[in-house]
This record gives structure tokens, C-alpha cells and sequence, in this order.
């Protein structure tokens, strides 16, 4: 049995010492406490006592005055009035815990939006179930026609401690998403909760992905691809170009169509894709796609022997063969040099102005390039992502940024592995440091030399517990740019990437600008990788999938921390040269090079040197591949599925292949309804009604427009696609709002079970609470119970004629 007493006190604000005086007590006993909340009245007690004793027991005892046992009998009665009165005053009251009820009530949040259409209405169903359970219903629209704001319509409707109950599809098409909605719902304690729905009717939503510039004469590929519900059997695709049939075939949900095309004409040519099979809506059954053809790009391929890249080159661009580069470059989109040594380059001044112009430059190594070649010696030496020397390791600025927020609570020992697996990666000379972040962010371990804090940086990690609060990672990248301060470097961002993206995408943009990059890592039970591809992308780091860690022994790794892979291993996924890449390559020999600070480092061979890595140098863009055979050829390299490597090295370093032309240079493929950009070169903003431009270089302009209907448009001389909204593309059940409801501890329900939810809302307005009652009342009435008995006994004795006495006492 467990007791306690609390007593509150105020002391005297004279300058004399006193004694301190108690304000108040409380008793506790088994979860009753009990307690008064003033103690001066007390101090009336002995003032009445002496009063009551001075009137009531005043003069001797004669005929004419009552007896001295009725004067007791009435001192007592007079003294517990007093005494409750005095009992009232001082505030007696009790508080216990229990469980008190509420006022249930269900908020039904209906999504009224196109891509619903495949679904049952099961918001008139759902309302006569919870109504007929007697608990009234607010019914609320979060989507409708083009546009879904459920992330919106879901925060706007949270009440502390409250509940929503969500009739969706879970596809956001507009305002915040679902994680940020989730972070809301936490920091109110509220849960959100959904109707799972299953399609019954079909839709169908067909759409082209391809480049949006190709080269004339040049295969270019494009894949039709076919989303929907309830859209199981195959149905008809046609595909046109430039109003020709090209390809059919038949495609069901899930699957994708691949179009290969050679364009034998440049300007704008139109791709359009075409599904025939009834459905619920017919916009989203075709879809356009414009594609700008130019003349092949102009190369310049430099080497003092025959290689076969000169051919695999001619094959794909305009080349022009050299064995040392020229004075005048004006004329090509970029450079190629293979295994040709510092001293025999020819003209390096003149490469140097052609890349910081905007020109490309791709070197490629053999046994007459880079340290073998002299170029650490060289004017060339500036502008490679590579450095001649040891390949393994580096030293860098490092600052680990671990997310303990309540939504990695569950996977927190899991986070906790994987960020002692990235310590594990990181070479001994880096400097690194660690902050944790929730809600806020917590400096866990300052920036130290690696080689002397190992251990003690582990056991920091390992001790971290979660946060209360929700997950902001823009904070936490904030908190860790403080860490680096003034100085370059990297930050590796471990998270399940649970918040809204737009913040902290804005976040690793501008750190992106000042030299920092972001490294993500996916940490946790349930990863948004999109939202942590974004982020690394914004700031031009990458993302690792947290079974891929060990390739950060590539990126950070020592000496002592050497890598072995299979063939050749890609560093950085999903950048332009490493997007859709299979590597099988395992070329015997490579130059002995490291990769610049600021560099990307996109390929390794399989024992961790680099192969392939990039960066931009003024205005234009330089690659670097190093690997090769035992004849300095490419050893693999230019054999499918690796010669797409190559080839995507090479139109890294080109660029745009119309940078040089004026007027309109790119238009993107638009929605109907979301806003669409599009760029200008020239010496004078252009003019053009419902469009916005802004100067985002030199005689270069930005313009925002918002397409009104579907279909191929033309815009100052170019042509460009609009398609259908967003909202007619995502169909079906998002995971998303599965995983919103687990985080916010809401349940799922059937279309039928509103009776359930009638429940659910009587269960959770039904609360465990400390209830304070005041009892000072009871002791008021019971003293005007004593004095008013005592007063109606001393009359009934007059009556009766027991006394003769006014008083009444005997």
C-alpha cells in the first residue's frame, strides 16, 4: 500500500527569518489522494472556541438558566457547526482516476475525386450505420474532380486526441502528403483511420516515357506503359509517330510496350500512344509526347593509336578524328581523348576555354593517360574530377544525422545498425561528427578526427533513444550544416523518411549551393525512398538503400577499409550516366587515380578504384573513365548491356545539344491544370500571353504556363504535349495511407462497418482521466444540517412544555 503527503508552503517576505507557513495538504492512498487547499481557516478555530466558551458557560447556574448539560449539549452542537464551517473554508477536496465519458462523434473524410470513380460509393452507407449506432456523423469532402488534397483536408479536420475516419484511395494529387499529415496527426495525439476499398469498375491509364530530345539518325527508345484497376486482361495499344503507325500490341495493367525509332529529320515529331478498351474515362486513354530531334552532336576524338571506341563513337555522333587537339573547338559539343599522354594533347589552353564555355570533355585512361601520361603535371590536370594518386580514400567532412523521431521508434535498434555499419565504412583520417534529430535537433558527438573517436562516436550511437515530436528533416539538416559550419563537406542522412518532402528538398537544395552534399541512407521498417531520392538529388548526393552501405567505403572509405565487389559496381545510382545501367563488365587494369572533393564518383572497378566519375568545370561538364584492358582498349566496356555506359558518359559531357541555337531550347511535357515550364534563349524576354517569364541566366529565360486542354500545342515556334491530370494517372489503393494510418495507430474498416466505427469513436471519447471533486459543500450542508436540528429540537422542547425556558434548553 503506497501513501505520500505533499505539503505546499509560503514563505515570509519580511526581512525577519520565519517560520514557514503551509498553504495546503494532501494525502495520497492507493491512487485517492486527498487534500485541502488552504489551511488559514484554521486559525478561527481557537477564536470560536474561547467565544463559544465565553456565552455559552457565562454566570452561575440558577432556576432561571439552563442546565450545565445543556450548555454542553449545545457548546458541542455550536462547535461542530463552527467546525464544519471552518472545515469548509479550507476547500476539502479528492482527486481519483477513472473513466469518464464523452461525447462521441465521427469526422468522415470523403474523397469525391476522379480516380475514385473505379470505387463503390460507401460514404451513404458508412453514415446510416454510425447514425443508426447513435453516434452522429460530420461528413467532410477532401477531393474532388481533377484534384485530391487529402493531405490537406485530413490536417485541417485533427482535433487533440481526436480521430478521422478517411474514405480514399490514398492518391494525393495536390497540397502536402500523407507524411506531413502524419506528423500532424502525432504532434495532436489524434488517429487516422480508413475504409478499405476494393475497384469494381475498370480503369485504365496509358502514358510514354522516352527522352525529350534525340538525335537525327540515331535509334531512340521510348516504353508505352499501361496502369489501372481491375484491368487484368490485355487490351489493344497503338503507337503513332508524326501521325504514323509505328508499333501495336496488347498490354494489361502492370505491363509496358518498347518503341525503338530512328529519326531521319530534325524539329519537333510527335509520339502518341492510343488504348482501346472500355473503361470509366476516356482523357486518360491517350497520351502525347513531343520529342525535339537535333543534327548529331559534333565530336572531336583525339588519339595518337586505333582504338575501337573511335568507331563506337562514329557510329552514334558526327566525329571528327584528330591526334592532338586543335587551337579552334568552337565548332563541337564536346571533346573525347583516349590514352594520350600530357605532352602530345596539342592545344590545352584552347580545351580549357571550350569546356569553361559550356563545352564537354570526357578523358579515358590506358597506359599512356593520367600518372602514366603526366597529366598531374599538365594544364589538364585542373579540370579532371580526378586527382593522380593513391584511389583508396580520402579526407572529408562528414556529419551523421540519425533520425530518433516517434516515427522510427519501432525500427530505432535497426537505425541504430545501420548508422554503426556507416561508421564502419568511413575511413580513419575523415572528420565526422553526429547529430540527432526529432522534432529538433541534438548534437550527439562533435566533428573529430575518425582515427581517434571511433569508439567513443559508436557508443554515442548506440545509446540514442527516441524523441518525442514528429520528423523534420529540414531541421536536422540545419542542425548538421551547423556542425560543418563554414566548411565543405558531406552529410549522411539516416531516416525512414517520413515527412512532408518540399521542406527539406528546399533545404538540401541551397546546402547543395554552398558546397554540401546529402547522403541518404533508408533506415527503418517502412522507407519513402522517393522522398529521400529528392533529397539527396536536390543537394547532388545519392541515395543508398540501407543494404547498400557498404559502396560508402567507395565514397569515404581509407586504406584500411578496402572494397571488393563483383565486376565493375555502381557508386551512385539513378544520376544521369548510372540511370538503367547493368554493368558486367570487369576490365583487368585501371589508372591509379583518386576523386576529387565536389567530384561524383559514379563507377568502381570491382576492387573499389575508380572508373568513371564526373563533375562540372565552368559551364561545361568533364567524365573521366579510367578503367581499361591490357591493349588500353575498353576491355568490355563498348559490348552490350556496358557500352550504355559509355555512351551515357558521353552525352553527360555534351550536354544540351541545342545550348547554342536561340528561341524556344525545351519545353516540358504538361498536365492539364498543374503549371509547365519552358526555356528561351535570346537577347530579349519574350512576350506571350498567360505566360511568365524570368532571367535565369545570360540571354537565357525561364516561363511558367498552365496548359487548359490536352493535346499538342505550339509556343513561340515550338511544339509541346499536354496531358491529361495527374489525378486520371494514379489509380488504385496508395500504400501510402496504409502506412499513415499504422503511424497515427488508427485502424482499417470495411465499407460495411459503421457500427465498428460508431465503436471506435465511443471507445476513444471514453477517456482515463484524474477527476478533481470538491467536497467543501458537503461539510457547508452539514453544518446548516446540525445547527437547523439543533434549533428544531430546542423548540419541540417549548412546546412539549419541557422547558420553560425561551431558549429551549432544558
Amino acid at each position: 500500500m503506497a501513501t505520500a503527503l505533499s505539503v505546499v508552503w509560503a514563505v515570509g517576505s519580511t526581512s525577519v527569518p520565519t517560520a514557514p507557513l503551509p498553504l495546503a495538504v494532501s494525502y495520497s492512498l492507493d491512487g485517492l489522494t486527498a487534500g485541502v487547499e488552504q489551511l488559514w481557516p484554521l486559525a478561527a478555530l481557537p477564536v470560536a472556541l474561547a467565544l463559544l466558551t465565553y456565552l455559552i458557560f457565562r454566570g452561575e447556574a440558577s432556576a432561571r438558566s439552563a442546565s450545565a448539560r445543556s450548555r454542553r449539549l449545545l457548546f458541542a452542537s455550536r462547535l461542530l457547526v463552527v467546525t464544519l464551517l471552518v472545515v469548509g473554508a479550507m476547500g476539502p477536496y479528492t482527486v481519483q482516476t477513472r473513466e469518464t465519458p464523452g461525447e462521441p462523434r465521427v469526422t468522415l473524410l470523403t474523397d469525391e475525386s476522379a480516380s475514385m470513380g473505379a470505387f463503390p460509393n460507401a460514404t451513404d452507407d458508412l453514415v446510416d450505420g454510425i447514425e443508426s449506432a447513435g453516434v452522429p456523423v460530420t461528413t467532410a469532402t477532401v477531393g474532388s474532380g481533377d484534384e485530391s488534397r487529402l493531405g490537406d483536408g485530413i490536417a485541417a479536420n485533427l482535433r487533440e486526441n481526436g480521430t478521422v475516419v478517411v474514405v480514399s484511395d490514398g492518391q494525393v494529387t495536390a497540397g502536402r502528403g500523407l507524411a506531413a499529415a502524419a506528423e500532424d496527426a502525432r504532434g495532436l495525439n489524434a488517429t487516422v483511420s480508413a475504409v478499405e476499398l476494393s475497384p469494381e469498375r475498370t480503369e485504365r491509364a496509358v502514358a510514354v516515357a522516352g527522352p525529350s530530345t534525340a538525335s537525327v539518325g540515331l535509334p531512340t527508345e521510348f516504353a508505352v506503359s499501361l496502369s489501372g484497376v481491375e484491368a487484368d486482361d490485355a487490351v489493344p495499344v497503338t503507337v503513332e509517330i508524326d501521325g504514323e503507325e509505328v508499333r501495336t500490341g496488347r498490354l494489361a495493367a502492370g505491363e509496358s510496350l518498347a518503341v525503338n525509332h530512328t529519326f531521319e529529320a530534325v524539329g519537333d515529331h510527335r509520339v502518341t500512344a492510343r488504348v482501346d478498351g472500355e473503361d470509366i474515362y476516356q482523357r486518360n486513354d491517350i497520351f502525347y509526347h513531343d520529342v525535339r530531334v537535333v543534327e548529331k552532336p559534333r565530336l572531336l576524338y583525339v588519339a595518337q593509336g586505333e582504338y575501337p571506341l573511335r568507331g563506337y563513337l562514329g557510329s552514334l555522333y558526327n566525329v571528327t578524328n584528330a591526334s592532338s587537339v586543335p587551337g579552334d573547338l568552337d565548332e563541337y559539343a564536346a571533346v573525347v581523348v583516349q590514352d594520350t599522354p600530357a605532352g602530345q594533347l596539342g592545344n590545352v589552353s584552347a580545351l580549357q576555354e571550350h569546356v569553361i564555355d559550356g563545352g564537354g570533355l570526357v578523358t579515358v585512361g590506358g597506359e599512356n593517360a593520367y600518372q602514366q601520361g603526366s597529366y598531374g603535371e599538365s594544364p589538364i590536370a585542373a579540370m579532371l574530377p580526378v586527382r593522380m594518386g593513391n584511389a583508396t580514400g580520402g579526407r572529408t567532412n562528414i556529419v551523421m544525422l540519425v533520425d530518433i523521431s516517434g516515427s522510427a521508434e519501432e525500427g530505432l535498434s535497426t537505425q541504430k545498425g545501420i548508422a554503426l555499419d556507416v561508421l564502419d565504412q568511413l575511413g580513419d583520417r575523415n572528420q565526422v561528427g553526429v547529430v540527432a534529430f526529432g522534432g529538433e535537433a541534438f548534437r550527439i558527438a562533435d566533428r573529430q578526427p575518425l582515427e581517434d573517436a571511433r569508439e567513443a562516436i559508436g557508443e554515442r550511437i548506440r545509446r540514442l533513444q527516441t524523441t518525442r515530436g514528429g520528423t523534420d528533416i529540414a531541421v536536422g539538416l540545419l542542425g548538421a550544416a551547423d556542425m560543418l559550419g563554414d566548411n565543405p563537406g558531406t552529410i549522411i542522412l539516416l531516416s525512414d523518411g517520413a515527412d512532408d518532402v518540399e521542406r527539406p528538398a528546399a533545404v538540401a537544395s541551397q546546402l547543395g549551393r554552398e558546397g554540401v552534399r546529402v547522403v541518404t541512407v533508408g533506415a527503418g521498417d517502412r522507407v519513402d525512398e522517393g522522398t529521400l531520392r529528392r533529397i539527396a538529388e536536390e543537394s547532388g548526393g545519392s541515395y543508398f538503400a540501407a543494404n547498400e552501405t557498404s559502396r560508402l567505403r567507395l565514397l569515404f572509405g581509407g586504406a584500411s577499409r578496402q572494397f571488393r565487389g563483383q565486376n565493375l559496381t555502381v557508386v551512385r545510382q539513378n544520376t544521369f550516366i548510372t540511370s538503367g545501367v547493368t554493368l558486367t563488365a570487369s576490365p583487368s587494369q585501371a589508372n591509379d587515380v583518386a576523386v576529387k572533393a565536389g567530384a561524383d564518383y559514379q563507377v568502381a572497378t570491382g576492387d573499389g578504384t575508380p572508373a568513371i566519375a564526373s563533375w562540372r568545370f565552368g559551364l561545361g561538364r568533364v567524365v573521366s573513365l579510367t578503367a581499361y584492358g591490357d591493349d588500353s582498349g575498353l576491355d568490355g566496356l563498348l559490348d552490350r548491356p556496358d557500352s550504355l555506359v559509355v555512351t551515357k558518359s558521353v552525352n553527360y559531357a555534351i550536354g544540351d545539344p541545342a545550348r547554342s541555337q536561340t528561341g524556344v531550347t525545351d519545353v516540358s511535357d504538361a498536365r492539364v491544370g498543374s503549371r509547365a515550364t519552358l526555356t528561351y534563349r535570346g537577347d530579349e524576354r519574350p512576350s506571350v500571353a498567360n505566360v511568365t517569364f524570368r532571367q535565369v541566366a545570360d540571354r537565357t529565360f525561364r516561363g511558367e504556363f498552365t496548359p487548359r486542354e490536352a493535346g499538342y500545342r505550339d509556343l513561340l515556334g515550338a511544339t509541346y504535349a499536354a496531358n491529361y491530370p495527374v489525378e486520371y494517372a494514379r489509380l488504385g489503393v496508395d500504400p501510402d495511407l496504409e502506412r499513415l494510418v499504422d503511424v497515427t495507430g488508427g485502424r482499417e474498416f470495411g465499407p460495411g462497418e459503421g457500427a465498428r466505427i460508431a465503436e471506435l469513436a465511443r471507445e476513444q471519447s471514453t477517456r482515463v482521466r484524474s477527476v478533481r471533486d470538491a467536497w467543501g459543500w458537503v461539510a457547508l450542508l452539514g453544518a446548516l444540517v446540525v445547527f437547523s436540528t439543533e434549533v428544531i429540537v430546542r423548540r419541540v422542547q417549548v412546546y412539549r412544555g419541557r422547558t420553560s425556558l425561551t431558549s429551549g434548553l432544558p
